[in-house]
C-alpha cells in the first residue's frame, strides 16, 4: 500500500484542525427562556397540555396510589421526558436527534420488598418515539400517554417486570403552580419552569407482575406537566418534592431545591382546599425536617426517607409504604433517585395519601 507523501499527511491534518476548532468555537445550543407571564396571565389552555419543543427540558409525571380487588395498596409511576439536544431544528436529516423522548416506570409494592422500574430512551421520529405539540400525545416504543377529547388520559406501559394500562379522569380544575403557572425554582428569575397539576385524577385500569394475570385496580393519582431551560442554580445539587392527594379532596405540592451542602436554596407549597381556596407558602415559610434515612444496598446512597415538612403553621408528617423505592436511572436520564409512595399525616392525624421525590443524593442533579 502506498504511503501518503508527508506535505499531502500534514496538510490533511491542518484542515481537519481548521475543521474541530470550527466545531469547537460554535456558539452552544440556545432554548427558548423562562419567563415571568404578563400580568393577569396564565398559561394558554389547551396549547400548554402538548410539547414545548423550543425550551430545553419537559416532562409528564403520573404518580399515585392504587389497590387491588383485594384491597392490597400499590404505587406506581409512569414518566415521559422530552430533551432538546441542540441540534439545528432546520437540520433536513430524520436521523437527527433533535430531541430525545425517554421513559421511567416503577410500581412500589410492599409484597416485592423493592420497588420494580424499567426505563427506556429514544430519538424522536419515525413515529416510534415522540412528543406532539397541541396536546398531551407522547409515545416511545409502545408505553404511551395521550390526553383524550374528554379531558381524561389513557396511559400503557409494558415494563421488564410489569405492565400497566391506565385511565386517569380529571375531577378538578387544573392547580397552576406559582404564578399562574411560572414556578420559580431559585433567587433568580431564570431558575423558573411553567408547572401546572392535575391532582385527584380517579384511576382505574389493571395491572399483570412478572407475566403473570393482569388484575383489576382502582385509586387516586397526581399528574405534574413542567417545562424549562434554566431551572436550577448552578449550586444546587437536587430537590425534594411532594404530591398529595388529601382525603378530603384537598391537594398539596412543596418542594425545595437544596445547595451542595445541603442547605436549603429555594422552596415554594401549594395547599388548595376542595372549595378551590390556594394558599402560597413563600421560601421561608416551607421546610423540611427528616425524621428517618434508608440507605440503598445497591449504591449506597442514603435517602430521608421519612421528613415531616412544614408549611406555615401546619406540619405535615411523611412515611414511605416502603423504604426500598429507588430507581437507577444510569441507563436514561444518568440519575440515581428516590421516588415512592408516601403516607401523610397533618398534626399528627391521618390526611391522605402522596409521592415523595428526593433527587441529587447520590450525586449533584442535571437536568
Amino acid at each position: 500500500m502506498k504511503t501518503m507523501p508527508m506535505k499531502r499527511f500534514l496538510r490533511r491534518c491542518a484542515f481537519l484542525l481548521v475543521l474541530a476548532g470550527a466545531s469547537a468555537s460554535a456558539a452552544a445550543p440556545t432554548f427558548t427562556p423562562v419567563e415571568p407571564l404578563p400580568a393577569g396571565q396564565t398559561l394558554p389552555m389547551p396549547a400548554s397540555f402538548g410539547a414545548h419543543p423550543g425550551f430545553h427540558t419537559e416532562w409528564w409525571y403520573v404518580t399515585g396510589w392504587l389497590k387491588t380487588a383485594d384491597g392490597k395498596p400499590l404505587g406506581f409511576q409512569v414518566t415521559f421526558f422530552r430533551s432538546a439536544s441542540g441540534t439545528d431544528a432546520a437540520n433536513p436529516s430524520a436521523f437527527a436527534p433533535k430531541q430525545l423522548i425517554i421513559g421511567h416506570a416503577a410500581l412500589s409494592d410492599p409484597a416485592e420488598g423493592r420497588l420494580l422500574h424499567d426505563q427506556k430512551s429514544a430519538r424522536e421520529g419515525f413515529g416510534l418515539a415522540y412528543a406532539k405539540v397541541g396536546d398531551t400525545d407522547v409515545k416511545l416504543d409502545d408505553w404511551f400517554m395521550r390526553r383524550q377529547s374528554d379531558g381524561s388520559y389513557q396511559a400503557g406501559v409494558t415494563a421488564r417486570d410489569f405492565t400497566l394500562a391506565l385511565h386517569l379522569v380529571p375531577t378538578q380544575a387544573l392547580m397552576l403552580q406559582g404564578a399562574g403557572g411560572y414556578s420559580r425554582k431559585g433567587p433568580h428569575p431564570a431558575q423558573a419552569s411553567y408547572y401546572y397539576s392535575e391532582p385527584q385524577l380517579k384511576t382505574s385500569g389493571s395491572i399483570a407482575r412478572h407475566g403473570g394475570k393482569a388484575e383489576s385496580v382502582s385509586g387516586v393519582a397526581w399528574l405534574d406537566h413542567e417545562w424549562s431551560s434554566q431551572a436550577l442554580d448552578p449550586e444546587a445539587s437536587g430537590w425534594d418534592w411532594l404530591g398529595a392527594n388529601l382525603d378530603d379532596g384537598s391537594a398539596l405540592m412543596a418542594f425545595q431545591i437544596r445547595s451542595r451542602t445541603g442547605a436549603k436554596l429555594w422552596a415554594h407549597a401549594s395547599l388548595r382546599e376542595a372549595s378551590g381556596k390556594l394558599t402560597q407558602y413563600a421560601p421561608e415559610q416551607v421546610n423540611f425536617a427528616a425524621q428517618a434515612h434508608w440507605r440503598s444496598p445497591r449504591t449506597g446512597t442514603e435517602y430521608p426517607v421519612a421528613t415531616t415538612l412544614t408549611t406555615g403553621a401546619t406540619h405535615w408528617q411523611i412515611a414511605p409504604l416502603q423504604q426500598d423505592q429507588e430507581l437507577d436511572s444510569r441507563g436514561s436520564t444518568g440519575a440515581v433517585y428516590w421516588e415512592g409512595a408516601v403516607t401523610v399525616r397533618r398534626d399528627g392525624a391521618a390526611a391522605g395519601r402522596a409521592y415523595l421525590e428526593l433527587t441529587g443524593y447520590d450525586k449533584p442533579m442535571k437536568l
